[in-house]
């Protein structure tokens, strides 16, 4: 338990957090990196280069010296952490680097308003915090290595197969190249992938969903192609996968982590609302369910046109062979050659309000992944059509969602 000094301490830099955050955790980063440039193969550099992660980082600890007297609020969102971390195989022995170096950033972005005392408080505290994440992540570790098929650490695939789902989407086949099993996994988890990055000159994680059911077979990712536009830079590594990796190539991957996936003991309706890319974790939640059968399913798909809707004639295959399966998606810009009626079944952004017939089912669970603003524009809309919001799960991927 932290005392009554440290915590008063630390609640006090809340103002400071508020209005110079990112330009701490952007001095963290630099630092850190400088002193440890080993841990670039660790970190997105992508995310670095846009900000995200300063961003993220920023938020995470304003929320912990807001929360200092009662950081029980926050399991939900340090569970979700600690997969993030042990799909990228941070360790115990990375705490102590990362205390050092945001402890030092404390005192030399504050300066005098860093006294000793206040140090102190935010070693107490962040100890606490790294002790919190890495009892969890232990836990994590021993069932993901324990596990029947699983691993720790990086695991070599082999490209088995490629796939074009769309115009800038491609899905990659994998099974292991050591001839092992592989595990099983809840739908709509995901993994990391790594890959060297010769223009930076280093190993870059990239975190994928798993985009189909579990199998025993492979593992299937589905990639959208990151281009550049709108002031944002290209994917690094989605154009290097699309540009680069071939069939019998090899990748390394992580075992699968995630605390998104399906309530697969849970026995009512359920719907999948889903835009772009954001449809991949509801591939595998979409498999499994069909596969197990008893549960009626909707899959509500948003797309910009038909050029980059992904797996819809999949989809509707599937929804040809099993009569619990119905779909209803939306192209917000239909190109000449999109056939409504065939390929979509609505013009403009996807509205549950006018699908509430489709969309509203008795004790259903609701699942979405797409944009941040799509799924709040979602959320929001099912819980002004009475949905409980313990109803409602959604993905939270990388520092937001729709990461390269």
């Amino acid at each position: 338990m932290l005392s009554e000094q440290t915590r008063s301490l630390v609640k006090a830099t809340v103002p400071v957090l508020q209005q110079h955050g990112v330009a701490l955790t952007s001095h963290f980063y630099r630092r850190m990196f400088e002193h440890n440039p080993e841990l670039k193969n660790v970190f997105n550099q992508g995310h670095q280069h846009s900000g995200q992660q300063q961003q993220a980082l920023a938020m995470a600890v304003l929320a912990y010296a807001q929360h200092i007297d009662d950081p029980s609020p926050l399991l939900p969102v340090l569970t979700r952490v600690a997969h993030k971390h042990v799909s990228l195989g941070i360790r115990a022995e990375h705490y102590p680097i990362v205390g050092k170096h945001l402890l030092a950033s404390i005192r030399e972005v504050l300066g005098e308003a860093a006294g000793d005392d206040l140090i102190q408080a935010w070693a107490e505290a962040y100890g606490l915090l790294a002790d919190t994440l890495i009892g969890i992540e232990n836990g994590m570790y021993r069932e993901t290595t324990n596990a029947d098929g699983g691993w720790s650490g990086w695991r070599p695939f082999r490209v088995a197969k490629r796939e074009a789902e769309s115009e800038e989407i491609e899905s990659f086949y994998l099974e292991p190249s050591d001839g092992g099993a592989l595990p099983s996994f809840k739908p709509g988890q995901y993994v990391s992938v790594k890959r060297f990055v010769a223009e930076w000159g280093l190993s870059q994680p990239r975190q994928y969903s798993l985009s189909d059911a579990p199998n025993g077979e492979y593992l299937r990712i589905s990639v959208k192609r990151e281009d550049a536009g709108e002031g944002k830079p290209a994917g690094r590594m989605s154009n290097l996968l699309h540009s680069e990796v071939q069939v019998g190539d090899v990748l390394e991957l992580s075992a699968p982590q995630g605390d998104f996936y399906l309530h697969e003991e849970r026995n009512g309706p359920a719907v999948l609302i889903s835009a772009g890319v954001g449809q991949t974790p509801m591939q595998a939640m979409l498999g499994q369910l069909l596969k197990r059968g008893g549960r009626e399913v909707r899959f509500l798909h948003a797309a910009r046109h038909g050029g980059a809707h992904a797996m819809g004639g999949k989809v509707r295959q599937l929804a040809e062979r099993h009569p619990q399966l119905q779909i209803h998606v939306c192209y917000e810009t239909p190109r000449a050659q999109d056939v409504i009626g065939a390929d979509y079944h609505a013009a403009g952004r996807l509205s549950l309000g006018e699908i509430k017939s489709l969309a509203l089912l008795p004790d259903a669970d609701y699942y979405l992944c797409g944009p941040l603003g799509f799924m709040r524009a979602q959320r929001d809309s099912l819980r002004g059509l009475g949905v409980a919001a313990d109803r409602i799960h959604y993905e939270v991927f990388g520092s937001h969602p729709g990461d390269d």
